[in-house]
């Protein structure tokens, strides 16, 4: 909440800077004109949002929308919808122009799919997954309307062997458990320097076994449930595929046994991995890390690439000139250095190959949804001259 908070103050002061930024004249060769920039909201914007962040995600787009002067339909999830009802009732009792934000519940291929293949719908701004921003690329095409997608991932996190052990091993589990695994730019594929692995998996079983895992409503709780039946059975069929296809279960991959109802998952370490297995490939979207070693910097970059997504990834290690080369060289839209998933409202997030494009926070966040517009003015008291001037 106090994210969301923060979101909407940060871009309610972008918003009071744009008019001091209107009108930015451009630098011409030719002295007989004048040129300047305007800057324009795209119009209606549809905003499509998952359940993992209900009201942060949509705040990340609302917030930039409504500071460019568009007016905004949101699609909340249909597995989390009251709190963006809630924004509604909130932007309603703050006296917010009826229309300005619309509140859209519904399922994907009915909400959704009609958002992006409405008419009047100018952008489209997709939150979720590969498949469905697939789907609402295609409908949006058709009307040749721009998108911003910001999808799924299956982040790297690479420690290399002069790390200090338990704080790189703290960062690990944060990496891929905090929100019970349940985030999109998860570090969810360990990759650690064969010198030092056998001391740093006993120290992150160690680490996991310390985990609170409890009704999130409980003090202290550090791991909840999965969100649904659904995607429970999933994260467990990953898990089982995992041990089939010839993995090893380090620690955990079943339900806690203090916990005999909801949709719990123990924290999941999985070893023995190989580059062509299901659970290095494909995105969980649950509390499970998968694990390889590497020898040399080039193999561990070599490693860290070898996915089709590319949002978050992380590299660990004292030697700061290693963090830099490997920072270039990781294929994601953003790179943590001796840490994993900090988030700041100021900075871009968003990534490159099927983890999507375009950019949400920071001020590249509110450019997505202003349209630029030049202005070119002929200032000179003479005639143009181009054609010859008919008789008197």
């Amino acid at each position: 909440m106090d994210d969301v908070v923060g979101c909407f103050e940060y871009y309610a002061d972008l918003a009071e800077g744009l008019d001091a930024k209107q009108k930015a004249p451009i630098s011409l060769p030719m002295k007989t004109f004048k040129s300047y920039v305007i800057k324009e909201p795209i119009g209606v914007v549809a905003l499509i949002v998952p359940w993992n962040y209900p009201l942060l995600m949509a705040i990340w787009k609302v917030a930039p929308a409504l500071a460019a002067g568009c007016a905004a339909i949101l699609k909340p999830s249909e597995l989390a919808s009251v709190t963006c009802l809630e924004l509604g009732e909130v932007c309603r009792e703050v006296d917010l122009p009826a229309g300005v934000l619309n509140i859209l519940p519904g399922l994907g291929p009915e909400a959704g799919a009609s958002l992006a293949s409405h008419p009047h719908v100018d952008k489209i701004s997709f939150t979720g997954s590969t498949v469905t921003a697939v789907k609402i690329m295609t409908a949006a095409a058709q009307r040749v309307k721009p998108v911003t997608l910001e999808l799924g991932g299956k982040g790297p996190i690479v420690v290399f062997e002069d790390v200090d052990i338990d704080k790189a091993v703290e960062w690990t589990i944060f990496g891929c458990f905090y929100t019970n695994g349940q985030i999109c730019s998860a570090t969810s594929r360990l990759i650690v320097h064969e010198s030092i692995a056998a001391e740093f998996l006993d120290r992150l079983v160690k680490w996991s076994e310390n985990i609170k895992i409890s009704d999130p409503l409980e003090e202290g709780c550090k791991l909840g449930p999965i969100v649904s039946r659904g995607q429970y059975e999933k994260v467990m069929n990953f898990i089982s595929n995992a041990k089939s296809e010839g993995a090893t279960i380090l620690y955990g991959g079943n339900r806690p046994k203090h916990l005999k109802k909801g949709f719990f998952v123990e924290p999941t370490i999985i070893t023995d991995v190989t580059t062509s297995m299901q659970i290095w490939r494909e995105e969980v979207f649950g509390p499970v890390l998968c694990v390889k070693t590497f020898t040399t910097e080039e193999e561990a970059i070599e490693l860290a690439n070898d996915t089709h997504y590319g949002l978050g990834g992380a590299v660990v290690s004292k030697d700061r000139e290693r963090c830099d080369r490997v920072s270039k060289l990781m294929q994601n839209g953003a790179v943590w250095v001796n840490c994993s998933q900090p988030c700041f409202c100021q900075a871009p997030f968003g990534g490159t190959k099927w983890s999507g494009f375009g950019r949400e926070l920071g001020e590249w966040g509110l450019e997505s949804y202003l349209s630029v517009k030049q202005v070119t003015e002929y200032v000179s008291d003479e005639q143009w001259g181009w054609y010859q001037p008919p008789k008197q």
